[in-house]
């Protein structure tokens, strides 16, 4: 989680919760792979939450980063999660996948976890869960992550990333998840030069120092995503 953790003083804490509010032109969506990539070199595991591509792009991408995901799927390293047949009413091929994403009906998996044991090694990530709001009531889908997908993790002493996209939910689905988090990153566009920019910031951050200055970021021929010098 590299380029998280080189805008900070030292390590995010486990059991963390991260709202990342990002730009949809934005390099996020490749950040997100690298994050994970990132995440695997150290020998941590990762849950990738795959719901706007099909699985198979998310392991092209990691194999460009230099990641084998089939052996670190074997080693239970890696588990990607797909929710993106759903989107489309497809039945999933994936080992892992969910075949709704009702609320009310995912509520049920999410207390099943709140029993499960601490992974202080686990990362949680994926490129966006506004999608969860085609298919809920707002209302609906920020009471689920508050009162399950929060806690679990919490519990799990494990890092999860909660991704949503700026300026399309209403201003009380911003408000609601910035208060329950222990972190807020932002991705978004500059587009005030001659060439369109992308950067990042930490907006907050719980317990850790960290720089609060927006950040250019670059992306390699790879689709690695670093920090400008």
């Amino acid at each position: 989680m590299a380029l998280i953790e080189n805008l900070t003083s030292g390590s995010v804490p486990s059991g963390s919760n991260l709202l990342v509010e990002f730009d949809p032109a934005s390099h996020w969506y490749n950040a997100s792979i690298t994050i994970a990539a990132d995440w695997l070199r150290t020998g941590g595991k990762v849950e990738y939450d795959a719901f706007t591509q099909p699985a198979d792009d998310v392991r092209a991408q990691l194999k460009r980063l230099g990641i084998e995901p089939e052996k670190h799927e074997r080693e239970e390293k890696l588990t990607i999660t797909d929710w993106y047949s759903a989107t489309l009413g497809q039945k999933s091929k994936e080992k892992y996948s969910h075949p709704t994403l009702k609320m009310s009906e995912l509520s049920i998996n999410w207390s099943q976890e709140m029993r499960d044991e601490p992974e202080p090694d686990l990362l949680d990530i994926g490129d966006q869960e506004s999608t969860f709001a085609r298919f809920n009531d707002e209302k609906v889908w920020v009471e689920v992550t508050l009162t399950r997908i929060i806690p679990v993790y919490k519990i799990r002493k494990s890092i999860n990333f909660i991704t949503v996209v700026k300026g399309i939910h209403s201003e009380w689905v911003y408000k609601k998840l910035e208060a329950a988090v222990d972190g807020i990153i932002e991705f978004k566009l500059d587009e005030t030069g001659e060439e369109i920019r992308s950067l990042m910031r930490i907006r907050a951050l719980r317990n850790v120092h960290f720089d609060s200055r927006w950040h250019g970021l670059k992306i390699g021929e790879n689709f690695e995503v670093t920090l400008e010098k």
